[in-house]
């Protein structure tokens, strides 16, 4: 290494950005979930979904379930977990079917406008014969397990309106009550439901509340309990730290893997230590780029800087095998050499490379955006750190020779029997370019393939859900109004076109905000139909005759209802500070930022099939409501984000082609670097589709770094057809060898990977870039020295 290098501006520079760089760095924000990688404009459907993946409560809903002991057990650690929650910071409700879990403000709250809230009251069901009904279903419950709780609010609420209420609040199919609290119908297990303060986006928060869930239930634990735990905050701590642990790894070993080569390779400590400043200014540039860019640097983008490794290190290996001095030159004569003669080759690749990713940047998806900034930025620093800082650190490049001379040596028998076979890959490339045009698409990836959750995590998800009785159909009826009375009102207008679809078996039921805050309008009807102390006195009177429940001790039942007639109607404020707010909030989504007011109604499935299109018609002519189908939307969203990645990735090819073009100045030229990039793409597709792999949007971000990384191996090539020297010839391929093994090892290693983008990456990117390397040497054509060739 050239000590007196230290003493001149690139040095410290570079130093000085390093050292910023690496502040940045360590201040930055780390987030692992999807959000990122949602559009900026979705369609009036997608952005229902995306607000409630974003900001919704449903993402604050942790779901827990209680295994192992018999019921006592199970039901005493849920009613000990529960009050341990409920006493901390940590969540803002817990609910496990107890008493507890219900406040006496909320029983009350209920009790005193159930009246107001209850569907059924109206002006027959205060005549006699509804009278004489409504107590004849009411002491018909008292034989029920529901009598219990039913029969100390007999002379209160004789026709049973708090019964109606929990009925239509309480899901059907849900958990039932055993020992005191929510157990599973299916298997032996207790159920809670947690909401967290924290916002489901707020992962550190999320992670916070997981500690401390587990910390209240240790006790348990030690008496031999388990914990079911999920929800959206939980699957994505844990996806935050699979991609945490996989990042880590992952750099480990591809790290070793690349230092064994170079090591190898050079023969030199040295040598070793230069070869790595390019990528650790690579990594850190566009960490620090991702950051200041987006506010935020997700793990899948960090997961995709350790695969840079791999790509910036070829720049250093480029200029130190390459720069070797000639014979009887000056000191300093391989760096001048190598900046004459090779490195317009690589920053042609360098251009190219950045074209490639740059499409990327101007992604209307965060995520795909991250990647292209990340790359653009890291593969500009790793250039210019080789350019402008190894030149003066190695002036005559490696000093040692290790291997690469036999590397050097190996590439050129390679390169001279590898055009014999010129007409195989051609043939080969055509039949997997018939293949692709024949057979089915193989781009059917999903939004879900982005997110590294297990599908055991995702199973135990849908388990707990169904045990809770959540909704099932996975269809949603969304509702929008520029404010909240009329946001009501045609809550009640849809409910009113449900029911019939309920009623038939084409629905379980819904779940609708009305149920807690009917419209004012309604509430002013039930109301009136209260008729005043006299009036229902005498009607009682007569409902009772020959009953159960004698007239003389309903007075209490009286009074209830003279007090309801003067009660003010029921607002969202009166359930603040209550579990069912929590509730409302996730069916009543008030204005903000420009979305107005939005009703979600929930649908759970029914007995039958319902078609989307039936409800559709259910729904006709009410202003400004959808039927919002969770999945098809999920799947237009991918759809639209990987044909916005195709364009992006058609129109980086397309700059491609004029950089080579500007560079070559020669279409014949042109044609003989860009068809082994066109070739391997086609060949590394039809791989994949025989395969039966899914192809998605991180498949297409591979092929672009193929495309980015073989350009350089193929401009190499083209550079070597126009000289004649043989030592020039051996170091070049010696490097072009080197730099392919490295970045095939590093991406070969990703197929390792547990998180299926990162195995996207390396299924695609390491036979790619082996190809590109072969079939530039088997299309190359050389004016004379090794691997010569004829026309």
């Amino acid at each position: 290494m050239n000590l007196q290098a230290l003493r001149r501006p690139a040095a410290w520079v570079w130093l000085a950005a390093m050292l910023l760089g690496a502040w940045l760095a360590t201040r930055a924000t780390y987030v692992a979930d999807l959000s990122a990688f949602l559009p900026s404009s979705p369609s009036a459907e997608q952005r229902v979904l995306l607000e409630q993946l974003r900001h919704g409560v449903t993402a604050r809903v942790m779901l827990v379930g209680v295994r192992g002991g018999d019921a006592a057990l199970r039901g005493e650690a849920s009613r000990g977990l529960a009050a341990a929650l409920r006493t901390g910071g940590e969540f803002d409700s817990v609910n496990n079917g107890d008493a507890l879990g219900t406040p006496k403000a909320v029983g009350e709250l209920l009790m005193g406008h159930r009246y107001l809230l209850s569907p059924a009251v109206d002006a027959q069901r205060f005549s006699v014969d509804g009278l004489r009904d409504g107590i004849a279903d009411t002491t018909a419950m008292l034989g029920t397990p529901a009598g219990a709780w039913i029969k100390p609010l007999l002379w209160r609420d004789p026709t049973g309106e708090m019964a109606r209420l929990a009925e239509t609040l309480l899901p059907s199919g849900g958990p039932r009550v055993e020992a005191g609290v929510w157990v599973s119908r299916s298997q032996p297990r207790a159920l809670l439901v947690a909401i967290t303060r924290a916002g489901g986006s707020d992962l550190d928060g999320q992670a916070q509340a997981i500690d401390a869930l587990h910390r209240a239930f240790a006790p348990w634990a030690a008496r031999g309990l388990s914990l079911d735990l999920s929800g959206a905050g939980v699957l994505g701590v844990q996806s935050r730290t699979l991609i945490k642990a996989e990042v880590e790894r992952l750099a480990l070993w591809d790290g070793a893997i690349v230092l064994a080569l170079l090591l190898l390779a050079f023969g030199s400590l040295k040598a070793l230590g230069v070869a790595l400043l390019p990528v650790a200014s690579g990594v850190l540039a566009g960490t620090v780029a991702v950051s200041l860019g987006f506010g935020q640097v997700h793990g899948m983008t960090l997961g995709f800087g350790t695969t840079l490794i791999g790509e910036a290190v070829d720049y250093a290996i480029y200029y130190l095998v390459q720069a070797r001095p000639a014979a009887g030159s000056a000191p300093g004569g391989g760096a001048l050499h190598w900046r004459r003669h090779n490195w317009p080759t690589v920053r042609w690749g360098l251009l190219t490379s950045l074209a490639g990713f740059s499409a990327l940047v101007f992604s209307g998806f965060g995520g795909l955006a991250q990647l292209g900034v990340f790359s653009v930025a890291g593969l500009l620093a790793a250039a210019l750190t080789t350019r402008y800082l190894l030149v003066d650190l190695a002036p005559d490049g490696a000093p040692g020779l290790g291997l690469r001379m036999r590397l050097g040596q190996a590439t050129a028998r390679m390169a001279s029997a590898l055009p014999r076979l010129r007409w195989f890959w051609g043939g080969l490339g055509a039949a997997a370019l018939a293949l692709l045009l024949c057979l089915p698409s193989a781009w059917r990836g999903q939004l879900t393939h982005l997110s590294p959750v297990s599908a055991k995590a995702l199973t135990l998800d849908a388990s707990l859900r169904a045990d809770l009785g959540a909704a099932e159909l996975g269809t949603l009826v969304a509702i929008e109004a520029p404010d909240e009375a009329t946001a009501l009102q045609r809550a009640e207008q849809a409910s009113a076109r449900l029911d019939p679809l309920v009623a038939a078996g084409l629905l379980a039921g819904y779940e609708s905000p009305t149920r807690l805050l009917p419209a004012e309008a309604t509430q002013a009807a039930r109301r009136a139909a209260l008729p005043d102390a006299d009036t229902l006195r005498a009607r009682v009177k007569l409902a009772t005759v020959d009953g159960l429940l004698p007239a003389d001790r309903l007075e209490p039942f009286i009074a209830d209802v003279q007090a309801q007639r003067q009660a003010r109607p029921l607002t969202r404020a009166d359930y603040d500070g209550t579990p069912l707010a929590t509730a409302l909030q996730a069916q009543l989504l008030p204005a903000a930022q420009g979305r107005p007011w939005t009703v979600l109604l929930s649908l759970r499935a029914g007995t039958q099939a319902l078609p989307a299109a039936r409800l559709r018609d259910a729904m006709q002519g009410l202003p400004d409501t959808r039927v919002v189908e969770i999945q098809p939307e999920l799947d237009a969203l991918y759809a639209r984000y990987l044909r916005e990645a195709f364009w992006q990735s058609a129109l980086g090819a397309l700059a491609v082609l004029l950089i080579l073009y500007a560079g070559l100045r020669s279409l014949r030229r042109l044609w003989r670097v860009a068809l082994p990039l066109a070739a391997s793409v086609v060949l590394v597709l039809a791989g994949l589709t025989l395969a039966g792999v899914a192809l998605g949007v991180l498949h297409l971000v591979g092929l672009l770094l193929v495309v980015a990384v073989g350009s350089n191996y193929a401009l190499f090539f083209d550079q070597l057809a126009q000289q004649d020297a043989r030592e020039a010839d051996a170091e070049t391929l010696a490097s072009l060898l080197l730099a392919n093994l490295t970045i095939v090892a590093s991406f070969a290693l990703l197929c390792t990977s547990s998180v299926p983008l990162l195995v996207a990456l390396g299924e695609v990117v390491a036979p790619g870039t082996a190809l590109c390397l072969l079939l530039s040497a088997s299309w190359a054509r050389r004016a004379g020295g090794v691997g010569q060739s004829g026309p």
